[in-house]
């Protein structure tokens, strides 16, 4: 059988190192365990890369899938940290990166009639693998939420503006870290938590919880903020908080990154 040329494994010369290559955009089937020990079916899109030593043309594109496909276990910081390493083993790298977004669904109850819906969530997890055994964690997710303005509420006869709006937090954490507790922290730091279903007197109770409970954007950024600070699980974080106007052309933003 004639012996194919195996063209990445060559010398290259120009001395100069490649400090991620690989393939992003993957789509792959996935499950994520929830807190709830509930198993979901989801599909996660992977980037998956590898530093490349300056004396190597290529890197062997084929196994980054192939391990992938190998990858059986639920998506968390901890398996997705075993595959990392995996990774870097297959493909005799001293580091190598692999990130994931996929999306999760959390049942929830109305608060006065019970009724059961489903919210969508957007959920990330990136883990980095190092050859001195070192690895770094980061998760992200993105939360829907409801603010009313206390500038309206304090100047207005009638009523006050409000509008949905998405917090997404980014943080570097140990594995023990759940998304259901930032989920939990970021709606508990808004007007009101969003629902997918509810009947009359629900939007009733939601409505004038909001109003109880006005906040700024910057509120908002500053509740999550405070929250993550004083996480012992929480080794640095960001914070993005984004109102979509109600009464603007525009949408209001607030940042804080520690």
């Amino acid at each position: 059988m004639q012996v194919l040329p195996d063209t990445q494994n060559e010398q290259d010369h120009r001395e100069i190192v490649i400090d991620r290559v690989g393939v992003r955009e993957l789509r792959y089937p996935a499950t994520y365990l929830g807190r709830d020990a509930v198993v979901q079916s989801t599909v996660a899109k992977y980037e998956m890369t590898v530093e490349l030593p300056a004396h190597l043309k290529g890197t062997h594109m084929s196994r980054f899938v192939d391990v992938l496909h190998q990858y059986n276990e639920p998506l968390s910081g901890a398996s997705l940290g075993r595959l990392t390493a995996e990774l870097a083993s297959r493909l005799d790298a001293r580091c190598a990166q692999v990130s994931c977004e996929f999306t999760i669904f959390r049942e929830k109850q109305a608060p006065v009639s019970g009724m059961k819906s489903m919210m969508d969530y957007e959920l990330g997890i990136e883990s980095r693998f190092y050859a001195d055994g070192d690895h770094e964690l980061f998760y992200s997710v993105q939360i829907p939420v409801a603010t009313l303005c206390p500038c309206s509420k304090a100047i207005s006869e009638r009523g006050a503006h409000n509008q949905r709006g998405v917090v997404t937090i980014s943080v570097e954490a140990s594995e023990l870290l759940t998304f259901e507790e930032l989920i939990e922290l970021a709606e508990r730091s808004a007007s009101c938590e969003l629902y997918a279903g509810l009947k009359r007197t629900d939007e009733k109770a939601v409505t004038e919880r909001a109003y109880d409970q006005p906040v700024f954007v910057e509120d908002l950024a500053r509740n999550v903020a405070a929250g993550l600070k004083q996480h012992p699980l929480v080794h640095w974080y960001r914070v993005e908080a984004e109102n979509f106007e109600s009464i603007h052309h525009h949408n209001a933003y607030a940042m804080i990154e520690a």
